[in-house]
């Protein structure tokens, strides 16, 4: 019997384009061009030095050594420079770097902020032009090593006015030469202003914005932000859902085919059922996380009639489209929504065993993407599919059962304060694949991980027997033992995972088979039955209207009608897997996948009356 989630579907298909990963080459030293002050205590100092390294006509690679010449030791800093228009930075390791126009920032990781007195760290980067950096800043102090002051942040960041469709913004002057303040919402400027207040207009009632503020010199180089403020406007009816995840995941690829885009979440009333939202898959390539398909993620046009906000995209050049402005609108318009970015999947899992040789190179890759300045505010963290962690999947991995804690550790790490979570397997079987990793290690750095317990049966047993392919407990005549979701609840728990980082999963898609006579499971069959994109599998919508439910088991439903015989769960269905999943004390639940749902959104408001 082949394990669970040992066959490719949909859902772990995806498009598979694949782009160009930079690679990073070695440095090669030239003389140091740059000193930089330290920061504001008279005994913490540094300097920075800057290193152009190999040069390729068309770019170049480089390096920025920071060093603690003063008797304290420093926990963080930041380095800002500027290059002239032509030169940039195209790739970079071990710092987070962020550019506004010609002026970049390079912020350290989470392993190297700290730098003992006498000791050094270093960053690299790729760029391309052939521009030096100037005007250059260490902890918001000038870079020549004197320790002069340079802009301060702003601080007292409050708001006295808040209406239904206005916040009125004040602080407090920051240090240094400020000509002016740059305002930012949700990470996005919306104003610039001599003043210390500003007011924003044109808000949505009842929603929660972010604001921060920068001070900027005459060169317009930025001082560091204030401390962020959270300010939710007045009015609007809507409620958040509760304390349980309800999280559904959304496909990058089926605004293609599927025909299914962000603004149908909210037009079938999904929206306000979910908590969280997975955008699948970013793909695992060279060590490092890459786009899927650029062209859907951020580049198709919408038009006013497809868009979440009824506005059309623009042409205009570093305008963000695609779904990622999507999902931006659909935040706007429903903050209480968590959208997180999948990586992996069926298809694109083979990377993760390369990647974690350098778990923390792999990480700082994904956070570097996840945060781009380009979709700022879209994402709130990360997910890691990987399909399986020392097993076989698609292919085989055999990295060691401490892989999975050493991927969390080195993703929380990276991440910092946003979600860090992963999809696992749901086989339960003896030796199966929940034991061959440490489950409950990577638990302690996740904040939930989603229980793949849907495809344990399906036709890739082309002669049957025909099964539920979501079972939530065993039956008399299971095929497989350890292949339903209670058991693979219940071995995670044994295996240390606290249930309240459990997500239970569901799957808005039946399973079926060809040439079947036997109305009850267990039956033999003679293949797929035939399905819409893909042979032995349908999504919820057709089948309720097409083959509707003859008889349940095992807390799932299933289907006979002529010689099709499917399993999938109902509304009905679901509401007693979630009773179940509140009676375990799991953190929710998850499904795969909002285009598989009816126009009502049927199954994703099932979930949510279901955990209440």
């Amino acid at each position: 019997m082949r394990s669970a989630r040992s066959v490719p579907r949909e859902r772990r298909g995806g498009l598979s384009r694949r782009f160009l990963a930079l690679l990073a080459v070695l440095t090669l030293p030239l003389t140091g061009l740059v000193a930089l002050a330290g920061p504001a205590q008279a005994a913490e100092s540094a300097t920075a030095t800057y290193t152009k390294g190999a040069d390729w006509g068309t770019g170049f690679d480089a390096r920025w050594t920071v060093t603690n010449t003063g008797t304290t030791t420093i926990t963080s800093w930041t380095l800002e420079w500027d290059f002239p228009a032509g030169t940039s930075v195209t790739s970079h390791w071990d710092a987070r770097v962020t550019s506004s126009g010609n002026h970049w920032t390079a912020r350290n990781t989470a392993w190297n902020g700290t730098i003992a007195p006498g000791a050094s760290v270093s960053f690299g980067f790729n760029g391309s032009g052939g521009g030096s950096p100037s005007g250059c800043l260490l902890n918001g102090r000038a870079c020549d090593g004197t320790g002069q002051p340079g802009l301060g942040a702003p601080g007292g960041l409050t708001s006295d006015q808040v209406g239904e469709n206005t916040v009125r913004l004040r602080w407090n002057a920051a240090s240094g030469d400020v000509r002016d303040y740059q305002v930012l919402r949700d990470g996005r400027a919306v104003a610039t202003t001599t003043a210390t207040t500003y007011t924003d207009t044109g808000l949505s009632a009842g929603t929660s914005y972010t604001y921060t503020v920068v001070a900027r010199d005459a060169n317009g180089r930025t001082g560091p932000a204030s401390s962020p403020l959270t300010v939710r406007t007045t009015g609007g009816g809507q409620q958040p859902p509760g304390d349980h995840v309800n999280l559904g995941y959304f496909t990058e690829w089926g605004v293609y085919g599927r025909n299914y885009h962000v603004k149908d979440i909210v037009d079938s009333g999904t929206a306000e059922q979910l908590t969280h939202i997975n955008y699948a898959f970013g793909n695992v390539q060279n060590g490092e996380c890459t786009i899927g398909d650029s062209f859907a993620a951020h580049d198709r046009f919408y038009s006013a009639a497809e868009s979440v906000s009824g506005e059309a995209d623009t042409w205009d050049n570093g305008a963000l489209r695609g779904n990622f402005n999507q999902l931006r609108q659909l935040k706007e318009m429903y903050p209480h929504i968590k959208v997180v970015w999948s990586f992996g999947g069926w298809t694109w899992s083979g990377g993760f065993g390369d990647a974690m040789r350098d778990p923390q190179r792999f990480a700082q890759s994904c956070y570097d993407l996840v945060n781009d300045p380009r979709w700022a505010g879209v994402f709130d963290g990360i997910d890691l599919d990987w399909e399986y962690p020392n097993a076989c999947g698609l292919g085989c991995d055999s990295s060691g059962p401490e892989v999975f804690e050493d991927m969390m550790r080195a993703f929380r790490g990276a991440f910092g304060d946003q979600l860090v979570t992963a999809a696992i397997t749901a086989d339960a079987s003896e030796g199966g694949k929940i034991d061959a990793a440490d489950y409950a290690g990577g638990a302690q750095y996740a904040d939930h991980l989603a229980v793949m317990t849907y495809d344990f049966f399906g036709a890739w047993a082309t002669a049957g027997p025909t099964a539920p392919h979501s079972p939530l407990t065993a039956y008399n005549g299971i095929p497989q033992q350890g292949f339903n979701s209670e058991a693979a609840i219940d071995r995670l728990v044994a295996q240390g995972v606290p249930p309240e980082k459990l997500l239970l999963g569901i799957g808005f898609y039946g399973r079926g088979w060809n040439g079947v006579t036997q109305a009850a499971p267990g039956g033999s069959a003679s293949g797929p039955a035939p399905g819409t994109y893909e042979q032995g599998i349908e999504d919820y919508k057709v089948l309720a209207e097409r083959c509707p439910p003859t008889g349940t088991i095992a807390g799932t439903a299933y289907a006979h009608c002529g010689n099709q015989w499917w399993s999938y769960d109902t509304p009905a269905t679901i509401a007693g897997k979630m009773d179940w999943a509140l009676n375990e004390g799991l953190g929710g639940a998850f499904f795969w996948e909002l285009s598989g749902d009816t126009a009502d959104g049927d199954l994703a408001h099932a979930i949510g009356a279901g955990l209440g």
